[in-house]
């Protein structure tokens, strides 16, 4: 198998400007990497660079470093969601109906060919850029590089991939509601969405004009700053581009959301993980709760107020003249915006300068947010099934940024137990872009992760871990219930100090209650793990009043496990001082 993992930018250009290496050997690895990975999503491109012009280009890149020139991405293979227009590419949008050939490049593009960077594509996303799933796009659906039953994320859905299987040093994406942010997230990646006008935004197609930035995915921290430094600067033919500022900000307050405004949709390693990175983060700062009511009543602003005319306005002709053209999610999301009125747009807009007051406020507490990125992911059949009210939940921390005009940097924060990537995002005030940077190579270089999982390159057997505390443990009467299912023993481990552990009465064969208590104490457990399949005929067979919950492990987290309904204590001893069933069963 080709070797896929990730590319360093500099690495790449060090080596080409250097003349250790060529732009041509380069983009030669870079083809054998496309390839194999085509047997895996072919669906996370809409068009790709021939091999002969690719090869052609890269020749064009050696001959000027060997004229003299020092290029920062010579040679480095990149990718471009397919709503930013690259001069020999169509322009999708994931929207056939829509395409066109562009005659010119947009200006970030013009910016990275100068400094010796290949487009080697054009990527897959969620059709005009609307939604954070990578699921709405008649091209297919890109779906997570560390588990293929999981999205990707959205809209920038093929960038972020690319990027994660190690096919392109790095992605162009865009960001609305989060779409640059999401993706990263799941995939283990770096997303930068610097301010808005920072980069220019002209030749790309807007979701929401106003609001719209171009980011950025990569493997690292320093590669993100390096896009940044070619890429940020004031365009004058874009009337969204502002002179460049630098606003240097300390790192020395940090604001999360308070507690009882965290949102998990019941993913408790979500929950876990986010703890863990705020204690990363208290090692460098102080950490802050703040209020989310404005920051979620800005977010609602976005498609459950008048900026959804923003989005119509910018597929205005489709849906007037071909409205069958428009994926029927995305049609849906976005067709109310025709019948919003300009007394509600600009009632909105004064809403929104309130809000954004009482958000600049936060500034004088705080220096730096660190939120979550999203409260927890979902696999594709989920998302088809349930595809706006589930796409909702992943932008409950994102979707106000951008109507704050506020700066964004994605990083990963650690694995769900499936391989899918959870992260943080920081966030700071417009123009602290540099800043933000900063923190999150200090938040990394604290937080020491380990690497991302193994790609997912075949599709993963769907599994569950479970945690028995009785009868099935090994060498007890029902631990063939376990080994008739092929279930493998992940470990031996202790419930965290909060459960209290009961012999029932009557109960044959003899097996424990266990119950979580505030009072409890530290339970011995065996951990086993089973395909999805196995787990469910297993569950069938558990006996009342026994029943399969959640069980807390004493690292924070979480597996299946049983537990029991309250009946289940009458008559029943009290064995929780014991620590175990096998210290029960020895007693005799």
């Amino acid at each position: 198998m080709t070797d896929l993992s990730r590319l360093s930018i500099k690495a790449i250009a060090d080596t080409v400007n250097s003349r250790a290496s060529t732009a041509v050997s380069i983009a030669q690895e870079t083809l054998a990497r496309l390839a194999a990975y085509d047997a895996v999503q072919p669906q996370i491109w809409i068009s790709r660079l021939a091999p002969d012009d690719y090869l052609a280009a890269a020749r064009a890149v050696d001959a000027r470093v060997a004229a003299g020139e020092h290029l920062p991405l010579a040679g480095v293979p990149y990718a471009a969601k397919d709503n930013i227009d690259v001069a020999g590419f169509e322009t999708t949008a994931a929207c056939p109906a829509f395409a066109y050939r562009p005659t010119a490049s947009a200006d970030v593009i013009d910016r990275l060919s100068a400094a010796g960077a290949i487009c080697v594509g054009k990527t897959n996303l969620d059709q005009f850029a609307t939604g954070l799933v990578g699921t709405r796009s008649p091209y297919g659906i890109p779906r997570n590089a560390y588990n293929l039953a999981y999205v990707s994320g959205g809209s920038s859905s093929g960038s972020s991939v690319a990027v994660a299987a190690g096919l392109v040093g790095f992605a162009l994406g865009t960001d609305t509601a989060g779409s640059g942010r999401v993706p990263a997230a799941f995939n283990h990646l770096v997303g930068f969405k610097p301010s808005k006008g920072r980069w220019s935004t002209g030749g790309l197609i807007p979701a929401c004009r106003t609001l719209d930035c171009i980011t950025v995915f990569t493997d690292a921290v320093d590669d993100a700053r390096l896009i940044d430094d070619i890429i940020a600067g004031f365009d004058p033919l874009d009337a969204y581009s502002k002179p460049l500022i630098d606003r240097t900000i300390p790192h020395n307050r940090i604001g999360v959301p308070r507690r009882d405004q965290r949102m998990w949709f019941g993913d408790s390693e979500s929950e876990y993980l986010y703890d863990r990175a705020i204690e990363t983060l208290s090692s460098m700062a102080q950490i802050v709760e703040i209020d989310l009511t404005p920051l979620q009543e800005t977010a609602r602003l976005l498609y459950s107020g008048p900026w959804v005319a923003e989005r119509a306005a910018a597929m205005a002709n489709l849906l007037a003249n071909n409205p069958d053209a428009i994926d029927e999610t995305v049609r849906q999301v976005v067709a109310p915006g025709t019948a919003i009125s300009a007394v509600e747009l600009f009632n909105g807009i004064y809403r929104l300068a309130a809000l954004k007051r009482i958000a600049d406020e936060l500034w004088t507490d705080v220096d730096v947010l660190a939120f979550p990125t999203t409260g927890t992911t979902y696999r594709v059949a989920e998302l088809l099934a349930a595809p706006i009210a589930l796409n909702s939940n992943l932008g409950f921390y994102t979707n106000f940024v951008n109507l704050l005009d506020m700066a964004a940097v994605a990083v990963p924060a650690g694995a769900r137990s499936n391989g899918t990537g959870f992260g943080i995002t920081l966030i700071g005030p417009a123009d602290s872009d540099h800043s933000l940077l900063e923190a999150a190579e200090h938040y990394l270089a604290a937080s020491d992760l380990p690497c991302p999982p193994p790609l997912d390159l075949e599709g993963k057997m769907q599994s569950v871990k479970l945690a028995v505390v009785g009868a099935h443990l090994k060498d007890m009467p029902l631990h063939w219930q376990l080994t008739s299912r092929n279930a493998t023993f992940v470990g031996a481990f202790e419930t965290a100090p909060t459960y209290r552990l009961y012999a029932m009465a009557d109960s044959v064969p003899p097996k424990p209650a266990l119950v979580h208590s505030t009072d409890g104490g530290a339970i011995k457990v065996e951990v086993y793990e089973m395909d999805v399949a196995a787990f469910g005929s297993f569950v069938v067979e558990v006996p009342a009043p026994l029943a399969i919950g959640t069980v807390t492990l004493s690292d924070g987290t979480s597996v299946k496990g049983f537990v029991a309904e309250p009946r289940a204590l009458t008559g029943a001893e009290d064995i929780t001082a014991l620590g175990g069933w096998r210290a029960y069963i020895a007693r005799g």
